[in-house]
């Protein structure tokens, strides 16, 4: 432990990180105690995530409130690695008797060979791309229900056909610590809030679904101008009222436009994925030793950026306690690189991109995406319509599947339109994208330069976690993809 007496905390790191110290008791000491009982059966490394969360949530079903909830949680996740075995254990009790207990299990399970002193910690400093709310969100839960209600009310009043509206808010404040053997010592406090809206609207015919929903790191604030409760149940409401009178879609290849925005998540699913280094490493990703090869048309470029202000999948560190970045993924069409935890970049020799995250400190970190979006391009987006002959313009999807050892996926579209002749013309309803990710890409043929962002609604899951992430796109065509529906 002598390593780590010559190098203590600074007086900065520990007034910043002060939240867990003082209200949990946990002190320099015992950080250096954890770490050296994790190493204590050997390993190469070996880190402690301390996280205490505070969460609300509200939903509102046929204008009655059917849920509210408030609750707090906090525990610890210690993990070491030894080679590429990692054991891992966590408590939910932050005395140091328990955490002891759990630094000692998680090394018996990563035993191995070597054994590191530890060097000392580094307080490294962080961005600031998220406003913190004084003393944590308040607990007012009118505001918070009044942005439901007010969401409820305008939908129904958009159509008659509007039958049945939901609407949620949800909002967390999770705070963490991570101190690390390699001397890593950060802490960040991430707000997260979001506003959803769901819609079913029916005719003689036909029962339709629309939904909406925004968000980021944030607020209450967030929820004004265009995302304004009132606004984003317009859009929920007009949505489901656009199928009633949607034509079933076409089958078959032809050509189709994505719109610019949430389509992202096709790229977020179909591509983004197979670049986390994890499955590269293990040579599962249909991406896997392709590094400097085209794997996209010149026209493509897509990065992975955590360093986004506001953005719901944006944060200061990582869940290793490593800085964010912008990680070029695809440069005109060629792979660049992937995205690293601290483990795959040990195992690589790849440099880390600050890309480990876990869902809670239940969870081990893993490689993952942030804000995955595709760059603008020079084309108009008119002129991408124009150039179409006939085929299928999908401005916003539903739910979707990928096989990430072969690229190959399935996505519903849950807004879509004909093009005919250059034209935007019926809205089409059932209509499926299929094909193969890194197939796909090779044949963008036009990118607007209409780069949009999605509303922040993103939750991507991975091996049974689920962690927030934005996703985006410019207005794109596709010379060719597979299309599924009932039409003709």
């Amino acid at each position: 432990m002598s390593a780590a007496h010559a190098h203590p905390i600074p007086a900065s790191a520990y007034s910043h990180k002060r939240y867990f110290f003082e209200k949990f008791g946990i002190t320099e000491r015992l950080l250096e105690r954890c770490l050296g009982e994790a190493l204590a059966a050997g390993g190469d490394y070996a880190d402690l995530y301390f996280e205490s969360v505070t969460a609300t949530a509200l939903g509102v079903d046929e204008q009655i409130v059917k849920s509210a909830s408030c609750g707090t949680s906090a525990g610890c996740g210690i993990r070491v690695l030894s080679g590429e075995r990692t054991g891992y254990a966590y408590t939910d009790n932050l005395s140091p008797e328990r955490l002891l207990h759990a630094a000692k299990t998680a090394a018996l399970i990563a035993s191995g060979p070597a054994k590191h002193p530890i060097q000392g910690f580094q307080d490294a400093p962080v961005a600031d791309l998220y406003p913190v709310p004084l003393g944590g969100f308040d607990l007012d839960l009118a505001a918070r229900l009044d942005l439901i209600q007010r969401a409820d009310r305008a939908a129904r009043a958009f159509s008659p056909h509007v039958i049945q509206v939901r609407s949620s808010y949800s909002e967390e404040l999770r705070r963490i610590l991570i101190a690390a053997s390699d001397g890593a010592f950060a802490s960040d406090t991430q707000p997260l809030c979001r506003l959803n809206v769901f819609v079913i609207a029916k005719d003689d015919q036909n029962t339709t679904r629309g939904s909406s929903g925004c968000g980021g790191r944030g607020g209450l604030e967030i929820f004004v101008g265009s995302k304004s409760p009132e606004n984003l149940a317009r859009e929920a409401a007009r949505g489901a009222i656009l199928q009633l009178g949607a034509v079933p879609a076409p089958a078959g290849e032809m050509e189709v436009v994505l719109g610019p925005g949430w389509p992202g998540i096709l790229l977020h699913e179909a591509v983004g994925h197979g670049l986390e280094a994890d499955f590269n490493r293990k040579k599962t990703s249909a991406f896997a030793g392709l590094i400097g090869q085209s794997v996209a048309s010149s026209k493509v470029s897509v990065v992975d950026n955590g360093t986004m202000t506001g953005r719901r999948g944006s944060l200061n560190v990582d869940d290793e306690g490593s800085p964010t970045q912008e990680t070029v993924l695809i440069e005109n069409g060629i792979l660049k690189g992937y995205l690293t935890d601290k483990l795959s970049s040990r195992l690589t020799g790849a440099a880390n991109t600050g890309s480990g995250r876990r869902e809670s400190y239940q969870c081990i970190p893993m490689p993952r995406m942030t804000n995955t979006y595709m760059l603008a391009g020079d084309d108009e987006p008119e002129d991408i319509i124009r150039s179409v002959k006939r085929g299928l313009y999908a401005v916003n999807f539903g739910g979707g599947q990928v096989d990430i050892t072969n690229g190959k996926f399935v996505f519903s579209a849950s807004e879509a339109y004909l093009i005919e002749d250059g034209h935007i013309t019926a809205p089409v309803k059932d209509a499926t994208l299929i094909g193969n990710g890194p197939e796909a890409l090779k044949y963008v043929s036009m990118v607007g330069h209409d780069l949009k962002l999605d509303e922040g609604i993103g939750t991507c899951g991975k091996a049974g976690q689920s962690v927030p992430v934005g996703v985006g796109m410019p207005t794109i065509k596709l010379d060719k993809m597979t299309v599924g529906g009932t039409g003709r």
